[in-house]
Order: structure tokens, then C-alpha cells, then sequence
């Protein structure tokens, strides 16, 4: 199992789950006291504050929040051609408790393609970064059009990239972190358009007991249209078994995963010198903006344990 979440270690929720809602009524009148409080006087007990979601805690099913709904706390920018933490153009940010890739401020797309690494808890001084057995889920829908000059494969495309890199060993102009993807496509009108595929800068998968070296490689998942909402959701057990879930349909089952030695441009050489093999079976967690804008809704985590499957 890998090295438990330092933030876990002391996590007993003491109060309700951290998306519940506390209603404070008016103030009642103490039965053993002659006297009352108005409401602009302090009780001894102090009132209660609605909780809110916090990176790093869990639920009483194991779920652990990564996104808190307020700000990128967490969660570092790293844009091809720019260095790590500049968040160019002010792309990612947090609207309306939603995570959001937005091009508002951009006139033109020249090939800085970002991504949004999750850097674990702030205030934990060693914060996990990288990730083995878990579930990790999503909810996310595609809004608005896409920037100018954005390539054609990338309307309404994103995607989850895990075991990936490192986020301060990616190159200044390297487009995309070593790891693998499970991508998100929106449907056009008409057509199918299959939601669910993998793709895989720098490594490659193993689909039906078959290593294929395809850059996409394509399942049978369902087309989604227009702005829907889509629950996400990847189960992944090391660098044997992976799993794409779509709202609770499972979409791809794969593995082995494995880095490509001879993959340069997407980091797949460095990777496998820096670790030591090609076996692909822990990493980092991060998001895309590669053009499409999205919001994000609901994003975390479970640990599960080594031998844990479907």
C-alpha cells in the first residue's frame, strides 16, 4: 500500500460531513436562567460556522476532498513555455465554488497547453503528491467555445492525467507530463464522439492483454452532448489494472501500464532514467486546459488498499 496521506493520520471527523448545511435558529431562552440574549449578544457556547469542504479531510466513507470549492489551494499551475506556479492568463480559477478552465482573457491559443497538478494539503508540511491504489472522481461539464486557434482534436477535451510526473521535472516548453490519460471528449450535435478513451504521452497500456502503442486509444463509451454534467470516475491499482467509470458504467478496463523509454518529447526517457524502470505504477494527479473551457464541480479521493479490486 503506499504511504498513507500524512493528512490522514489524525482525521476523526468530529462534527457532520463537511458538504452538510448548520442552520442556526433564533436564540432561544436558557430554562435554568431568568435571562435571555438578543441577537447581538455572545451566548457562552459560540455559534456554530457552516462547515466547509477542506483539502485533506475525509468523509466516513474514506472520500477525501481535493478541491475545497473557494480557491486553488492545493493545486499548482504549470503552462508549456512558462514556469511552474504562473497561472498564464489567469486560466484556472474558482467561480461560483466551481473549479473553471476559462479563456475569457486569452485572444489566441499558441501552444501553451496547461495543466493544474494537485499538490496536496497547504497546510501539511509533507503533503501527498503522488498517488498508487485509489478512486479518484470528478464531475465536470464543458461550457462555452473553445479558444481561437485551439487544434481541432481539442474541442471539448480534457482529462484526468495521472501517475504522471513530477510536476517540477516537466521541461519549460514540454506540452503534456509523462503519465497516462483518462480523457473527457464532449459530443458534437450529430455523430458519436465516445467518451471514456485513454491516451498516453510518454507511456503506454496494455488493452486486452496486448501492448499497443497507440498515442489514443479508443473504447466504447458513450457520447455526452452539450453542457451535462459527467461523474468521472478512475479506479486504479498500481500499474497493473485500471478502471473508467461514467456515471457508474464502467467504460475501459486496462493494464499494465508501462512508460515508453524511447518517448522524449513527452518525457517518457527522462522518466524512466529518473525512476529506475519502465513499470508505471504510482504518480501525480492533474487536470488539463488544453483549450476547452470546463468547470469542475467535485473532485476527490479514496485510498484503497494494495490487494483491493473490483
Amino acid at each position: 500500500m503506499p504511504t498513507q496521506l500524512p493528512f490522514l493520520t489524525a482525521l476523526a471527523l468530529t462534527t457532520a460531513v463537511a458538504s452538510s448545511v448548520v442552520a442556526c435558529g433564533p436564540v432561544q431562552q436558557n430554562p435554568g436562567s431568568n435571562t435571555s440574549l438578543s441577537a447581538n449578544e455572545t451566548s457562552a457556547s459560540a455559534p456554530v460556522e457552516e462547515p466547509t469542504l477542506v483539502v485533506g479531510e475525509a468523509d466516513d466513507e474514506g472520500w477525501v476532498t481535493m478541491f475545497n470549492g473557494k480557491d486553488l489551494s492545493g493545486w499548482t499551475p504549470k503552462f508549456s513555455g512558462y514556469e511552474l506556479g504562473e497561472n498564464y492568463r489567469d486560466t484556472f480559477r474558482v467561480e461560483d465554488g466551481h473549479l473553471i478552465v476559462d479563456y475569457s482573457n486569452w485572444e489566441r491559443f499558441d501552444g501553451e497547453f496547461g495543466h493544474l497538478f494537485f499538490t496536496g494539503n497547504p497546510d501539511s508540511d509533507n503533503p501527498q503528491t503522488e498517488f498508487s491504489h485509489y478512486i479518484m472522481r470528478v464531475e465536470y461539464r464543458f461550457v462555452g467555445e473553445q479558444v481561437q486557434g485551439g487544434p481541432g482534436w481539442a474541442w471539448r477535451n480534457n482529462g484526468i492525467m495521472y501517475h504522471g510526473q513530477p510536476a517540477d521535472t516537466m521541461g519549460l516548453d514540454q506540452d503534456f507530463p509523462c503519465c497516462i490519460e483518462a480523457q473527457f471528449n464532449g459530443g458534437h450535435a450529430e455523430g458519436n464522439r465516445p467518451n471514456g478513451n485513454v491516451c498516453t504521452p510518454g507511456t503506454h497500456i496494455y488493452k486486452d492483454g496486448e501492448l499497443t502503442h497507440a498515442h489514443v486509444v479508443n473504447f466504447n463509451g458513450p457520447t455526452h452532448r452539450g453542457d451535462e454534467w459527467v461523474t468521472y470516475e478512475i479506479e486504479v491499482h498500481g500499474s497493473e489494472r485500471a478502471i473508467h467509470r461514467l456515471n457508474g458504467e464502467v467504460v475501459a478496463d486496462y493494464g499494465p501500464l508501462v512508460i515508453d523509454p524511447n518517448d522524449s518529447g513527452s518525457g517518457g526517457t527522462a522518466e524512466a532514467e529518473r525512476r529506475g524502470t519502465t513499470v508505471l505504477g504510482s504518480g501525480t494527479i492533474s487536470l488539463q486546459a488544453e483549450t476547452a473551457p470546463i468547470e469542475f464541480r467535485d473532485i476527490r479521493i479514496k485510498m484503497l488498499e494494495e490487494d483491493e479490486s473490483e
